[in-house]
């Protein structure tokens, strides 16, 4: 299911996203914040560069090997009295979750966040089979009342204010509420304190699988996973089949990484590794344990040179935080769960469906960012431009720019016709240039010089003015060699000198 993906899709909702002053000011405060925090934990922790080749290694390691790490996880879990199962599409894992569900008699669930349920709507399936879902998490319940998906992997209502929040929560509490976060936040934990005591069922994602150990570990700031996860008597997880590390020592790796890239954090406030459901001696948790192991396309990615390394991701968001697109459209222009340049490669990948998603590997400037950000070093800007290699020649080209491309390549095969076109454009740009810069918004140029101005051509290239510099750089290179001669001619002078004396 998608937010109205198709042809321009993407640069129409970006187009909406630019006039909107509020939210590119609200996105770009949030990103900045994050991305500042990141920057002081990665260089107060030390060694960073280290701690993400070692992550990245542990990642390449695990995805080389998953169908060996899935079936030990898997041995584990079950030993520990978990119900796992797997589903190879989105809605073999919806039918699946329904399935326990029912079987449970369940009239309500609680949710910890989850990118995963997002993935298969998942709330929309359960409302529809008459069962009550509920978002336990601060910024996905805002965004739940508000009836919109994520706009952050990370912060999901990063695209509201303390006013709009109010006015959402003023409705569910049918009394004004007073725009303060202290009051509302209160509101939220008073009226979910409801919901956890009263749910059949509480649904969590999984951050990282233990192999070892069948072991599934959960990452948040709340302490409402804690809550989903001890409460009601059924639990289900919801895990995407790359989700697995080996190891607890493997662990400690990721839970440096995540937190830092994520929010600027040196740990996140609660971290839950649980293994197997409630045994006779403990206290709480659940009497039944489910993990829904989803492939959704992701074994897509196993074998393919270009986009296996996509499976190593771990969502922490710093590639959004970093991304100058993201920053300037959040993440609703992206029209799918997944946002910013992960999002980007994400979604066609697991969908793929070039002719649906044929925009969105556009919205990136590739400039790196992404792959400087990212803890564990996946080369998204290499990957989408692999994404728009396959979309041409599959046919899904624009063809204004195929011809234009074909131009420049006729152009600049030969150094005459490239000196000449270089000519013609300083001569031609007269007509629009003011003070150094064109700031015309017509043709090809009205997209860039509607929020940016366009540098003018040079008066003299570097290919025209190369002649000048090369006669420059030979006369030093004269001079120096000349420089060089003498003092070797003085060094051998003194040293026969030198030698005469001995005699």
């Amino acid at each position: 299911m998608s937010m109205g993906a198709g042809k321009h899709a993407v640069r129409e909702r970006a187009e909406i996203a630019l006039h909107d002053e509020f939210l590119r000011r609200a996105v770009r405060f949030t990103t900045e914040r994050l991305r500042g925090g990141k920057k002081l934990a990665s260089e107060e922790h030390g060694r960073w560069e280290e701690w993400r080749e070692r992550g990245r290694q542990i990642r390449l390691h695990t995805i080389a090997h998953l169908d060996y790490y899935l079936n030990l996880f898997t041995e584990n879990a079950r030993a520990n009295g978990v119900h796992v199962h797997f589903a190879e599409t989105g809605e073999e894992a919806v039918k699946i979750a329904l399935q326990i569900a029912k079987h449970r008699e369940a009239h309500s669930v609680v949710k910890s966040k989850s990118m995963v349920t997002e993935e298969l709507h998942l709330n929309h399936a359960l409302e529809e089979a008459g069962i009550e879902a509920i978002e336990t998490d601060l910024g996905e319940y805002i965004i739940q009342l508000a009836g919109e998906m994520p706009s952050h992997i990370v912060i999901p209502a990063i695209h509201k204010n303390r006013y709009q929040i109010a006015e959402l929560l003023s409705k569910v509490a049918g009394e004004t509420l007073a725009p303060d976060t202290t009051i509302l936040a209160g509101f939220v934990r008073k009226k979910l304190r409801e919901r956890f005591l009263d749910a059949d069922i509480g649904m969590t994602g999984c951050n990282f699988a233990v192999a070892e150990t069948g072991s599934m570990v959960l990452f948040e700031n709340e302490g409402n996973a804690r809550m989903v996860s001890t409460l009601p008597r059924t639990q289900i997880t919801l895990m995407g089949m790359e989700r697995i590390i080996p190891s607890w020592a493997d662990l400690e790796v990721m839970a440096t990484l995540l937190p830092r890239s994520a929010t600027g954090q040196r740990m996140t406030m609660y971290m839950s590794g649980i293994t197997g459901p409630k045994r006779t001696e403990d206290a709480d948790g659940p009497e039944q344990m489910h993990i829904i192991i989803v492939d959704n396309g992701r074994s897509l990615q196993l074998g393919d040179p270009e986009f296996q390394e996509l499976l190593n991701c771990i969502r922490c968001g710093a590639c959004l935080n970093a991304c100058p697109v993201y920053r300037h459209i959040g993440g609703h222009a992206y029209g799918s769960t997944y946002s910013g340049p992960i999002g980007a490669v994400l979604t066609p990948a697991l969908n793929k469906n070039v002719a649906e998603w044929d925009d969105i590997a556009s919205a990136s400037s590739l400039c790196g960012a992404c792959y400087e950000a990212c803890p564990v070093k996946i080369p998204l800007h290499d990957m989408l431009v692999s994404l728009r290699r396959r979309k041409v020649e599959q046919g899904y080209g624009n063809k204004v720019e195929t011809a234009g491309m074909k131009a420049f390549g006729t152009v600049v095969k030969k150094a005459s016709r490239f000196s000449t076109a270089i000519k013609m454009g300083q001569i031609g740009q007269k007509l629009i240039v003011k003070n150094g810069e064109i700031t015309l918004k017509a043709g090809p140029l009205k997209g860039w010089n509607s929020y940016r101005v366009t540098p003018s051509l040079a008066k003299q290239s570097f290919r025209q003015s190369w002649k000048t510099l090369e006669s420059e750089i030979r006369a030093e290179h004269v001079e120096m060699n000349t420089d060089v001669r003498d003092r070797m001619q003085n060094v051998l002078d003194r040293r026969q000198q030198g030698d005469s004396r001995d005699e």
